[in-house]
């Protein structure tokens, strides 16, 4: 299944990651009660669609955020320690260089974490682009959400961090010359991925 956006995905930047526009880009959520919202059971592959393939270098991360008691992912405006991540594509020094999987693709798929609670989730996918990440500000986060409904018998707890919060900005992955001295290893932000 692939999923519909509230955002174009490629033609809205971020640069400051304490901006509530980090959550689902700049006006994301404006469009929530306009877009539907898709099913789908914990443990099952969804997907998503970029306008156009990725040309920027860096990684591509998934985030689910629970819906609070009382709301609705066409509702909710993203806050508080509600997310945690589920997918990251980072780099590739398998040639000996630096590589970005991410690089041309347009279609990515990841699975929901079978041990999912069921309940009401936006889907945040970001591409962090780092071809100008040698300065303060400098990375470029590519964002879009979707409304999800995850049934399911799940009943895992994983860490939940906050959206803005997750990034200072300052991480080896967000402050970083991808270019020289040549880049030998790469840690993607962010907390590690639950995997159910």
């Amino acid at each position: 299944m692939f999923l519909g956006a509230y955002t174009i995905f490629l033609l809205l930047k971020v640069t400051d990651v304490t901006s509530t526009d980090i959550r689902c880009n700049t006006g994301g959520l404006t469009s929530g009660s306009s877009t539907s919202t898709a099913t789908v059971a914990a443990g099952s592959t969804v997907g998503f669609e970029a306008d156009i393939p990725l040309s920027h270098p860096g990684p591509t991360i998934v985030y689910l955020g629970k819906v609070p008691s009382g709301q609705t992912a066409a509702t909710w405006d993203g806050s508080g320690a509600n997310w945690f991540k589920i997918y990251q594509l980072g780099a590739d020094f398998s040639t000996g260089s630096l590589a970005w999987p991410s690089s041309n693709k347009q279609d990515f798929t990841f699975k929901i974490p079978a041990n999912t609670p069921a309940g009401n989730y936006l889907l945040r996918i970001e591409h962090v682009a780092l071809h100008g990440a040698s300065t303060a500000n400098g990375a470029q986060f590519y964002i879009s959400c979707a409304q999800l409904s995850i049934t399911g018998s799940g009943t895992g707890n994983p860490s939940k961090v906050s959206i803005p919060g997750v990034y200072t900005g300052t991480e080896p992955g967000l402050l970083i010359n991808i270019y020289w001295p040549p880049v030998t290893n790469y840690t993607v932000p962010g907390p590690a991925v639950w995997s159910g």
